[in-house]
């Protein structure tokens, strides 16, 4: 099952390594290898590119920081490709990115200039870029013939345990997720409460909001870091923001036009 059908497709900007992960799941697909294991690979993988990084060793640290994105991608593929898809997973893999974030901000920023504080900033900044992202794909999921609609657009109710995994563990990684990214999509949504409304957002739309994703967010990273921009990448961030509010002007101008073309 893809996560949306062929008409909505786009160049996803964040997803580069969807080839990748596509054909080592495929490699997976008759062993005994589960989604969850590899998300936990991509866990651990996020965690050599943090000690990386600590050590200065910025060209190996920018690599893992990519495999990262590529192995985040892969374990959504194999659960597809074994159809066996999980609320669990789903919630491990977010809940892993945002620690994650957390911890590679806090590494540059031990090796960098970078306040403390200035750096919690550039976290925050840095959920919120994803979140507009995935708040909009999601959208774009959910209405998307066949696609994928494991994410909901609004994470308000605990989901109904699939077969295969624990409603006790489901309750308990829905619990975490809330806690860690409700603030988030509470502050989204208000910024752009009508989105949800839509169908659908055009694809050029959609490719230049990707830019917002967390795979381009980490290879933006990685790519300054094998430039020796270490000191930038916490203000960098900071001020990438800038392009939040301008897309989700342009989103509304868009929803302005449907709404008239429909009276």
């Amino acid at each position: 099952m893809s996560k949306l059908s062929k008409e909505e497709k786009f160049l996803d900007l964040s997803d580069y390594g969807r080839s990748t992960a596509k054909f080592l799941a495929e490699r997976l697909k008759n062993t005994s290898v589960t989604p969850i294991q590899v998300t936990i690979c991509f866990g651990i993988c996020g965690l050599i590119a943090i000690y990386c990084i600590l050590n200065n060793h910025f060209y190996a640290a920018g690599f893992f920081l990519i495999w990262k994105s590529i192995i985040d991608a892969m374990d959504g593929e194999l659960s597809r490709i074994k159809q066996t898809p999980s609320y669990t997973g789903r919630y491990l893999d977010s809940v892993f990115d945002i620690i994650l974030n957390f911890m590679i901000l806090m590494a540059i920023a031990s090796i960098s200039t970078a306040s403390f504080w200035l750096t919690l900033l550039a976290f925050v900044c840095v959920q919120l870029q994803g979140t507009l992202y995935n708040y909009y794909y999601v959208i774009l999921r959910n209405n998307s013939v066949g696609g994928d609609t494991t994410s909901k657009i609004f994470e308000t109710e605990t989901p109904t345990a699939m077969a295969g995994e624990s409603q006790r563990t489901v309750n308990i990684m829905f619990a975490i997720f809330v806690a860690l990214y409700g603030v988030y999509d509470r502050v989204i949504y208000a910024l752009d409460a009508n989105a949800y409304k839509e169908r659908t957002f055009p694809s050029w739309f959609m490719t230049i909001v990707s830019c917002y994703g967390l795979g381009f967010q980490l290879l933006l990273i990685a790519l300054m870091l094998a430039l020796g921009l270490v000191n930038y990448i916490i203000p960098f961030f900071i001020f990438y923001t800038i392009l939040l509010p301008i897309l989700i002007i342009i989103r509304r101008t868009f929803l302005v036009g449907n709404l008239l073309a429909k009276m």
